[in-house]
């Protein structure tokens, strides 16, 4: 059985036994361990790592570990340049997707407020979200560490914070999707497309207020819920605008019942 000793740099001691963070540490690996297995098994799920070095070379999360290698494991975003180096691939091809577990519903009703398409249902178990995942190439969110190291699931992203509005912040750093973002333009509530639609066709789903003081509306074709500008527009814009989307916003997020 070989020995490999390891260091985790920046958040990624988060996730380590209190004795083994911000200092190297020896551990013995299973036959034929790759860098994945022996990093996940210490606690650090693979999506949350960028840059991987053995024995000061870069590798992939498929190198196979050897008696005596030294490892040193980067998170996203480390406080050095990676420019030179082999990245980890992080982030699927395309618009990003996302897919979010169980405990996260605030997190996905703002990410679709920002026009990120993103699956969440209060009853989705795990083998459900890595399925999702894998089947449509979505980006797991969650704060369940073990969720992220099934194999089903290759982009994903533990989030730390626990309130909804920094929870969309770290989101968005984490992504880079304040350029990206395409603010009021999915329902809030079944992330389906919203279409400019005519007051008069759905006047008799306003309140008398909204009636008399609103002419601007959106619908949902798929819940039928009717959106405009209203009291809780200047609250929504904040979060966008807390989040680093300083767009200008157009649709609208209040809404028929």
């Amino acid at each position: 059985m070989a020995c490999a000793t390891f260091r985790f740099y920046a958040e990624l001691n988060d996730f380590l036994a209190p004795a083994r963070r911000g200092a190297a540490f020896t551990v013995p690996c299973a036959e034929n361990a790759t860098t994945k297995h022996m990093i996940e098994a210490l606690g650090v799920p693979h999506t949350e790592v960028e840059v991987i070095l053995v024995n000061d070379r870069p590798a992939g999360l498929d190198a196979l570990l050897e008696e005596g290698d030294r490892v040193a494991v980067y998170p996203r975003f480390a406080t050095f340049d990676v420019a030179e180096l082999v990245r980890i691939d992080t982030m699927p091809a395309g618009r990003l997707r996302f897919v979010a577990d169980a405990h996260l519903g605030g997190l996905a009703r703002l990410l679709r407020m920002a026009g990120f398409d993103t699956i969440y249902r209060n009853t989705l178990r795990a083998g459900e979200v890595e399925a999702i995942a894998l089947e449509e190439g979505r980006v797991v969110l969650t704060r369940d560490r073990e969720l992220l190291k099934r194999r089903g699931i290759d982009h994903g992203a533990c989030v730390r914070a626990h309130k909804p509005r920094q929870q969309l912040a770290e989101v968005f750093a984490r992504f880079g999707l304040a350029e990206r973002a395409r603010p009021f333009t999915l329902c809030l509530h079944c992330n389906a497309p919203l279409h400019v639609v005519a007051k008069a066709d759905v006047l008799d789903l306003l309140p008398p207020l909204v009636r008399a003081g609103q002419d601007e509306f959106r619908r949902c074709d798929c819940c039928g819920r009717v959106f405009w500008k209203g009291t809780h527009w200047q609250r929504m814009r904040a979060a966008l605008d807390a989040a680093g989307a300083g767009l200008d916003i157009h649709y609208f997020p209040n809404e028929s019942q």
